[in-house]
Formats: structure tokens, sequence, C-alpha cells
């Protein structure tokens, strides 16, 4: 009994943001961005589409990353239609560390500073057996060994941008979620293992989110003195693409009840990226809308978070050189 209420009461905050307070920050009170160069991961839909929205409204240079050409150009004619400005399609799949590398390689080839990485892109509750090319368990590998491979080798542009950014300091944004208080690290899930299959895509979702908090907060401690912020952020319940593998009933009366328009849901992750005040939260997690919250306390236990950065870099050591 003890258990199971210490579990409720962990996950007692995220039940909490489902219907937050009015938001006080708007896209209109992001600063000029004339100069900053930004990547945003699954920039074609949902959050990230509108994230670069209103990147490009307010003049920075968007990479706009995606998997897909064809629906990143769609994707990057409509924001011209709505910005008048135009973002730069940037082939990323997270799915395939060979293709990871050499996505990074193609920007550094392009550009010597990045200013701001959104880590946008994710995929939740895919069937059990999805995994990637490289046999991790697909969730786990396109929200979080993915995207570590890419942050670390994109990490000497960010250091770059440093130098060149008007407040003197690059910023990471990972996009978690209320999942990150649903579960902890289950170590024998990552790959294809029997255990994995024992899980739920649900459990293995909260898990790679309950991860970004993590990473953040070790990229955070990692790179500080080097002028790097990183910011892990719940951007709410939100009306995206990402609901494509739950029942359509569930997801129309989650659409009738808790979800909110994607615009609304890019504003936490904009405000982390782009304003001011959120270069204090370093190593922090945000909450709806764009206000300091606080994750589960594994987030916070270091010896977790030493421990996973070890088990990444050595996962992704052979496509670092």
């Amino acid at each position: 009994m003890g258990n199971a209420l210490s579990e409720f009461q962990k996950k007692l905050p995220a039940l909490a943001q489902i219907y937050p307070p009015k938001s006080k920050f708007s896209v209109d009170q992001i600063p000029d961005l004339t100069g900053r160069v930004v990547i945003v991961t699954g920039g074609n839909t949902g959050l990230g589409y509108e994230t670069v929205k209103a990147l490009l409204q307010h003049n920075a240079k968007v990479y706009l990353a995606a998997r897909s050409k064809e629906k990143a150009d769609k994707a990057i004619a409509s924001l011209k239609e709505e910005t008048g400005k135009e973002a730069i399609f940037h082939e990323l799949d997270l799915t395939d560390l060979a293709a990871i590398k050499k996505s990074a390689e193609d920007f550094l080839s392009k550009e010597t500073e990045l200013h701001i990485l959104f880590n946008n892109a994710g995929v939740m509750f895919p069937p059990i057996s999805a995994l990637t090319k490289d046999g991790y368990d697909l969730q786990w590998g396109t929200n979080v060994v993915g995207p570590f491979l890419f942050t670390e080798l994109l990490m000497p542009a960010l250091i770059e941008g440093v130098k060149t950014s008007p407040d003197h300091h690059a910023r990471v944004i990972i996009v978690s979620s209320s999942g990150a208080y649903g579960n902890v690290l289950h170590w024998d899930t990552f790959k294809d293992t029997p255990e994995r299959l024992k899980s739920t895509p649900q459990g293995l979702y909260y898990q790679s989110k309950h991860a970004n908090v993590i990473v953040a907060r070790q990229i955070a401690k990692r790179y500080a003195d080097k002028g790097i912020v990183a910011i892990s952020l719940n951007p709410g319940n939100i009306k995206t693409d990402l609901g494509r593998y739950l029942p359509s009933l569930t997801n129309k009366l989650m659409e009738m009840t808790i979800l909110y328009p994607a615009p609304q849901g890019a504003l936490t992750q904009l405000y982390a990226g782009t304003m001011p005040e959120a270069l204090n939260h370093n190593g922090e997690y945000l909450i709806p809308w764009a206000r300091l919250g606080k994750c589960r306390p594994e987030c916070y236990d270091d010896a977790i978070g030493e421990r996973l950065w070890t088990w990444l870099d050595d996962e992704v050591k052979p496509h670092r050189g």
C-alpha cells in the first residue's frame, strides 16, 4: 500500500498540469532572432511546425529537420505562405544512428554555429514490436538515443554559437512530457529483450520521456561552463499527430476534454528557447505554459544521471569518430 501511495504522489503533479492556468507568455514577447541559427527536429508537423513558424516570424534562420523531404517541403511551403519566410529542409532520421551522423556532418558542412537546438521530434505508443534500425525499442531509440547522438555531434557548433549569441549562451531544448512522471528507467528494456516485451507501449513511452529530463540535466551539468543551457519541458496535452497510434475513440474523447491546440503547446518550448528569463532555468523542467516545474525525484538523482549518460555515450561511441 505504501509503495502504491508513493507512486501515486509522484504522479500527482502530472494530473495538476492537465488544466494549466492562462499563459503569461505569448509569441509576441519573443525577441528579435536575427542572426540566430536554429534546428527544430520534427518541424514539419504539430508543435515543431508551430515552433518553426514563430521562429521565422522573429527572423531566425531555421533548419526544419525531418525524415520525409516530401512532408517537409509541404510544411516549408505552408510556412512561407504564413510568414513570408522560408525554413530550410534538413534530413534527419532519428531511428538510424549512421544516418544521424551523416545528418550532423551535413549540417556542420553548412554552418559553423548553432544557437538553439529544439529536440522536438518523438514517437508515442507504437506497437510493442517496433524497433529502430540499430535494435533499440523504437520509443527509446527515437526519443532518447537518437537525440543524444545528434546533440553531441552538434555540440561544437553550439559552443561556437555561444560566441555570437547576444546573450552569450546556446540552448538545447528537449521536449519531454507529463509522461515523465509515469515511469522510471528499466535498464533491461532499452533493447529488443524479453523484458521489454513484458512492458507496454505506454510504459516504454513514459520511460523515454523520463529519460529526456535526466539527459537535459546532464547536458546542463557537463556544458554549463561552455555557455550551454539545457532545458526539458512538458508542452501540455496537445492535439498533434503524436496520438496517431491511439484508438480513434480515445483520441476523440481526449480532443473533447483535455487536448489543447498546437500553437498553445509550442509556447513552453519557445519560451525555453528564446526568452532571456529562461537562462535562469539551466537543467530544469518547465511545465505548461512556460512555468518552472519539478519532475519526479529520480530525475534529480546524480547517480542515475551519470549511469544513463555513460550508457548512452557507450552506445553511440562507434558513431562519434
